[in-house]
């Protein structure tokens, strides 16, 4: 692999300048330089080429002054900046930036968790914390509160909400639960959003819209500033809680089950995300591949129905979780069970109703209950040698006929590429999270490209189906950003303009989320 790249337009004299005056603001210790030290930022699941997507330097500063001063320097120069909260963006592309030779701006030192109020359920938190870290101190403190973490328990609580994430409590939409943001703006400007723009504000992490136009949804999957600071909303502690699974023998009760969870979730009778996994999904988090089917290709239906009869799942698989006093948690349980035995050979599984201080037994069970862990990773065992993965996401309807032809749609496809589906919904009230997870031997160059390919495939196949993306790897995200083409993509001309307005220069995160400053050109290539 060559060295680092230079920053697009920049001179190599300029890029050392630059370098030099990053180094006298944040220490030499927080600039990195080199083929070491980008190769660390490089994405450690790419879908082909890891390099195409390198990183000339990285920045760390310790606080906001800092960051002013840095993008004083970038704006000079002219140097491209990709910010990163902890760079654990795994399967949508790490810590690498879009346009190779971006420095990039990691604020995993600003990790600081500025408040916890647990009468009025917030944290106030730094790019740099983890779910790990907020989870501790609300133990520490003991807090009757819960936060809601993603899959992988080791991101950032910022970064996770701004790529609007989610999880399995009834706090599952993180971008839903997010309350007041600070903002350094690509001119060095400071903003508070919300409440937060009056000085001493009382009410900056409980009332989101503030005064006149609100803005926090403006900085979420977006390059127009750099989120400092902000607030989350977390869960109060229930009296108790009841973990629930139910599993369905065949490969076509989709329709059913999802047509039967949707008035559970619209009238709240089930209040958390509910989880709709595959055999599959179910089967790579507890075993490999080679236990089931070690031939060439997608798993096929007899080999997927035997190893869900010898596990004990179903081909599909539902679990959620109830909170409250344990009487209006049986009625719940009670009226769910009812509703979903009308499905044939539906197994309904009873577990206990525990007190909130009891934690789950279950591993995957324990985010649902506020506990971050890393069982997301398990997967990457599926298929052998050095696992890893990435992820194709469109939103989907809450109906039946919309799930089946997702489901239908990337099974197929991805058969087509010689993948299982690996794959799953996560419901809200009225859309799912669909995710599909093409996972690969990334020493193996064949079955990188492969996936890649892949998932672009079927960016284009869920757009000519009418379904977008809420996220992608940064590779597709130009092509996820094309498919929102109504008015000939009038949304992104609305975007450029913002952009220019608040980022003349190009130089916050370019080409994120398909936003290229106008100096890139089209499509920034």
């Amino acid at each position: 692999m060559n060295g680092p790249p230079l920053p697009p337009g920049v001179s190599e004299g300029d890029f050392r300048l630059a370098l030099a005056e990053f180094t006298a603001i944040v220490g030499r210790e927080a600039v990195l330089a080199g083929d070491v030290a980008t190769q660390a930022y490089l994405d450690p699941f790419a879908p082909g080429d890891a390099g195409a997507y390198r990183a000339s330097a990285v920045v760390m500063p310790s606080g906001v002054e800092q960051i002013r001063a840095v993008l004083g320097v970038a704006n000079r120069y002219r140097v491209p900046l990709w910010t990163v909260s902890t760079g654990r963006n795994f399967a949508y592309g790490g810590a690498s930036p879009r346009l190779a030779g971006s420095v990039v701006l990691d604020l995993q030192r600003m990790n600081r968790i500025l408040e916890i109020d647990d009468t009025l359920g917030f944290a106030l938190v730094e790019p740099g914390v983890s779910y790990y870290d907020l989870y501790r101190a609300l133990k520490a403190r003991g807090s009757k509160v819960w936060l809601d973490p993603p899959a992988a328990g080791w991101g950032s609580v910022v970064g996770n909400t701004l790529e609007r994430g989610y999880g399995t409590t009834p706090y599952g939409d993180h971008a839903s639960m997010q309350c007041g943001m600070e903002v350094v703006l690509a001119n060095g400007d400071v903003v508070r959003t919300g409440m937060g723009a009056m000085s001493g504000s009382r009410e900056w992490q409980v009332f989101r819209p503030g005064f006149g136009p609100s803005y926090d949804a403006m900085f979420m999957q977006s390059n127009f500033g750099v989120v400092t600071k902000l607030g989350i909303w977390l869960m109060p502690e229930p009296e108790g809680y009841m973990v629930c699974r139910y599993a369905f023998r065949h490969d076509a009760d989709l329709e059913r089950i999802v047509e039967t969870l949707r008035p559970l979730k619209l009238d709240d009778t089930i209040q958390s995300n509910a989880v709709i996994e595959s055999a599959v999904r179910w089967a790579a988090g507890v075993s490999t591949r080679s236990q089931w089917y070690d031939g060439a290709g997608a798993m096929p239906d007899a080999a997927i129905d035997a190893m869900a009869r010898k596990m004990g799942i179903g081909r599909w698989n539902l679990r959620f979780c109830l909170y409250g006093p344990q009487a209006l948690v049986t009625a719940r349980r009670d009226i769910i069970h009812k509703r979903f035995a009308m499905i044939d050979d539906a197994q309904l599984f009873d577990f206990p109703y525990r007190d909130a201080s009891v934690e789950p037994t279950g591993g995957g069970d324990r985010s649902q209950v506020g506990i971050p862990g890393l069982d997301a990773f398990n997967l990457l065992n599926w298929r052998g040698g050095s696992g890893a993965h990435v992820d194709f996401s469109p939103v989907c309807p809450t109906t039946g006929r919309d799930a089946v032809r997702q489901y239908r749609m990337v099974r197929e496809r991805a058969a087509q590429f010689g993948f299982d589906y690996y794959g799953g919904f996560t419901a809200s009230q009225r859309y799912m999270h669909h995710v599909f997870a093409a996972i690969f031997d990334r020493d193996d160059p064949a079955q990188s490209r492969g996936a890649g390919d892949l998932v672009k495939a079927l960016i284009e196949d869920a757009g000519a189906a009418g379904y977008g993306q809420y996220r992608t790897h940064l590779a597709f995200m130009d092509l996820a950003a094309s498919q929102y083409d109504f008015n000939d993509h009038a949304l992104m001309r609305l975007t450029g303009a913002i952009k220019q307005a608040l980022d003349p220069n190009g130089i916050l995160s370019p080409g994120k989320q398909g936003i290229w400053p106008q100096r890139s050109g089209e499509g920034g290539r």
